[in-house]
């Protein structure tokens, strides 16, 4: 595989122009669906229930920017031309202190949602041990916005290393790690006493 068409794993997104870029949904939607295996406009159309111009049109900002390119192109039995788009990356992450003010509430908000579902598992684990997490809305705020902050941290190890593993996987190891470095600097106490 040439230099041109290697995936690497992990990018730490800086730029601004860029962070604003990924704080579009559909883009993001875009970028994790070819991270896993590269698709054309109208196979992207097709799961995202969008029109080809509306998939073009993201396709065409991702590309400008080098975050997905042109894996392969195949000429169908119709004589049209497909493109298959690929992820130059397994994984994108903002640079929290980067982003721009108005951007870091979205990145935070999402943040929440990842963390609830983590936080209901554990709450199913603790149940078995009898014990429970009490979490209020603030203290929820307060970790995501340590795991905005922190995430990119621990992903940069992983900017020059190879792995075998999926997008998905990988970003519930570097989420785990994250959240683990957090509970051992003390910087979330209600987690304190468990056992990570």
């Amino acid at each position: 595989m040439s230099s041109e068409t290697t995936v690497r794993v992990v990018r730490i997104i800086d730029d601004i122009k860029v962070i604003r870029i990924l704080a579009d949904p559909m883009r993001r939607e875009i970028l994790r669906l070819v991270a896993e295996h590269p698709l054309t406009e109208a196979q992207l159309s097709v799961k995202l229930k969008l029109s080809k111009p509306s998939i073009g049109h993201h396709l065409r900002i991702l590309l400008n920017t080098g975050l997905i390119r042109v894996e392969r192109t195949e000429v169908e039995a119709h004589g049209i031309q497909q493109k298959y788009y690929a992820s130059t990356f397994k994984l994108l992450l903002e640079n929290f202190d980067s982003a721009p003010p108005e951007l870091q509430r979205y990145f935070v908000h999402t943040h929440m949602e990842r963390l609830r579902g983590i936080l209901s598992v554990i709450q199913l684990m603790e149940e078995k041990r009898g014990r429970a997490i009490e979490i209020t809305l603030n203290q929820l705020e307060d970790l995501s916005l340590e795991i905005a902050r922190q995430i990119s941290i621990v992903a940069k190890q992983y900017e020059k290393k190879e792995v075998d593993m999926s997008r998905e996987t990988l970003l519930v190891k570097i989420y785990s790690e994250t959240l683990k470095k957090i509970v051992a600097e003390h910087k979330w106490p209600p987690l304190r006493a468990l056992e990570l």
